[in-house]
């Protein structure tokens, strides 16, 4: 996986991420996609926040994350609710975990960070003949004057805002999805089921929504100093226009890729 720094953020990732919508899971439902008894690997998992879904939703899933800070972050939220969410750390490129052992392969808010060819390989490895693997991506929308004041108040302490990770490099996209994505999947072996995208919201406070833009992926990378001197300044422009205890309603965006793999060779 590529280098980033959501741990140097973990606590912010923790309680500004857990906003995957239960739409997401109706949609895969109608599409016959099932999670109960089925065994899962969540890869790039993060805090766990599709982890816990998927378990509450009867599967027998694993998270693997590299990065040790937003894996002590699931593991605090699973004493809080006292959930039993098994998580591991590993890669996509290297999971640790075994070969031909699962129906199914996550991927929330991560593909962008892969070195995808390496990555797979491995899933192919760890997925049962004709697995699944369900990659999805999600975020606000620019529609918003709160999202249009903090990119106002970004712009000065960024000189350029791009696409996070692999993303950048893409000419062109679908739905947010690099091009290169849908040709590589066919490449090896994966056969396309179904690409798809949800609307959904996001209620926020003005503290919730100052966590929220810490865990971009190019606030998260920001020297320390700089990035707190951006998100006070951020928390003063939104309490000096809106009541602390506003709620702030932010469009998002969910994009869907459902995936099933060829009979191994």
């Amino acid at each position: 996986m590529l280098k980033s720094d959501f741990g140097k953020v973990a606590e912010n990732y923790a309680r500004s991420r857990d906003d995957i919508p239960a739409i997401l899971f109706e949609s895969l439902q109608i599409r016959n996609v099932s999670f109960e008894g089925k065994k899962v690997a969540d890869l790039a998992c993060g805090t766990g926040a599709l982890t816990r879904k998927l378990k509450l939703r009867k599967a027998e899933v694993v998270g693997v994350e590299p990065s040790q800070e937003l894996l002590e972050e699931a593991k605090k939220i699973n004493e809080r609710k006292f959930l039993s969410v098994p998580y591991q750390l590993g890669t996509a490129e290297n999971t640790q975990l075994p070969s031909n052992e699962f129906d199914m392969v996550t991927v929330m808010r991560a593909w962008h960070w892969f070195i995808r060819q390496e990555s797979i390989t491995e899933i192919k490895r760890i997925l049962k003949d004709k697995g699944r693997l369900i990659v999805a991506d999600s975020g606000f929308v620019p529609d918003h004057e709160v999202v249009s004041t903090t990119f106002s108040v970004i712009k000065q302490y960024v000189s350029e805002i791009k696409p996070a990770g692999s993303k950048a490099d893409s000419k062109q996209r679908m739905n947010g999805f690099p091009v290169e994505w849908f040709e590589e999947w066919s490449m090896n072996g994966f056969d396309l089921q179904d690409f798809y995208k949800l609307d959904y919201e996001v209620s926020f406070t003005n503290e919730q929504w100052v966590d929220r833009v810490a865990s971009l992926s190019f606030i998260a990378s920001m020297d320390v100093s700089k990035r707190n001197l951006l998100l006070a300044e951020l928390s003063t422009v939104l309490n000096s226009q809106y009541s602390p205890h506003h709620i702030h309603v932010i469009p998002h965006l969910c994009t869907i890729v459902i995936l099933n793999m060829q009979v191994k060779k």
